[in-house]
């Protein structure tokens, strides 16, 4: 069972506020595996709530079971009122699920432009035969609304100077920055962002937080984060709640959660008591090998 370190509201929404997104006792398996065990999730519009935990815990399993991508054996997934469980991810993209990926899923051939505007791909009312007539169907006014429309995330996300650029030929950095103007042209309630600064160097994850942040507070996205920097996640989370082995083992504020024995047991490498059960150094490899290096707070 999740013990929950905070019992009052989130200090930036009012209890009243509305329940976004809900998931409900999900579960998850992979055969023998149970990714996820019994998960339960809450998140109010406005929020820019974060979920944190080792690496192998469950946390990109549960925003492909919220984004549709996996089907959860048992559970539900409710967002903005409707049970979404069992919408495919393109029914659940309409109702304004916006995504991006741990990995880069942007199509490498294509400019930076037309990535974007495939975000708006859904949102097109022309089919093939009307946009046959292009000149007399409406379908070049609704192309240009469309590009009007993406033009205002390049200008928002400091973009314009590779607007026409290839893909793939641009850096990291940009290439995630890229990932996500296209989540956003997708003109979603909500954002799945998983670890959208992994990789990055300090001044780009500056960036990245400065972006999620005025995206939250001036077009009014929600955001759920799976971030890794510790740093991040306090400075910028409204919520977090803390993944191990595929259970909720905390979920709260941020200083509170992060002050929590058995988070910092299972996540920062100390025992119940405060002492660092692999030496001085919190850092380490889990049994997989994937790096778990994690900025803890001071």
């Amino acid at each position: 069972m999740a013990q929950d370190t905070h019992s009052g509201a989130v200090h930036s929404a009012d209890p009243a506020d509305k329940i976004l997104l809900s998931v409900e006792d999900l579960h998850l398996s992979f055969g023998g595996i149970k990714a996820l065990q019994g998960i339960d999730l809450a998140v109010r519009q406005g929020e820019i709530h974060s979920i944190i935990g080792p690496n192998g815990a469950g946390k990109t399993s549960l925003l492909n079971c919220i984004s549709g991508r996996y089907r959860p054996q048992r559970g539900h997934v409710r967002f903005d009122g409707m049970d979404i469980t069992g919408l495919k991810p393109n029914q659940r993209c309409r109702l304004g699920l916006g995504r991006t990926f741990q990995n880069l899923a942007l199509f490498g051939h294509m400019t930076v432009l037309d990535n974007i505007l495939v975000g708006r791909h859904h949102l097109m009312h022309n089919n093939f035969l009307s946009g046959s007539l292009y000149w007399f169907s409406g379908a070049r006014r609704e192309e240009l609304a469309h590009r009007r429309h993406v033009e205002d995330i390049i200008d928002f996300l400091e973009i314009a100077h590779i607007r026409h650029s290839i893909a793939g030929t641009l850096s990291y950095g940009l290439r995630k920055r890229v990932e996500l103007a296209r989540a956003v042209a997708l003109a979603p309630k909500m954002l799945l962002l998983d670890e959208p600064m992994a990789g990055m160097n300090f001044e780009e994850k500056e960036d990245i937080a400065r972006y999620i942040i005025d995206l939250n507070e001036e077009w009014g996205i929600t955001s759920v984060m799976i971030e890794h920097d510790m740093g991040v996640v306090v400075d910028i989370s409204d919520h977090v709640m803390v993944l191990n082995f595929g259970q909720s083992i905390a979920t709260g504020l941020p200083d509170e959660v992060l002050a929590d024995p058995f988070v910092r047991q299972a996540y920062l490498g100390e025992d119940t008591r405060g002492e660092d059960t692999r030496g001085e150094d919190t850092r380490g490899e889990d049994t997989r090998g994937e790096d778990t290096r994690v900025e803890a707070p001071a």
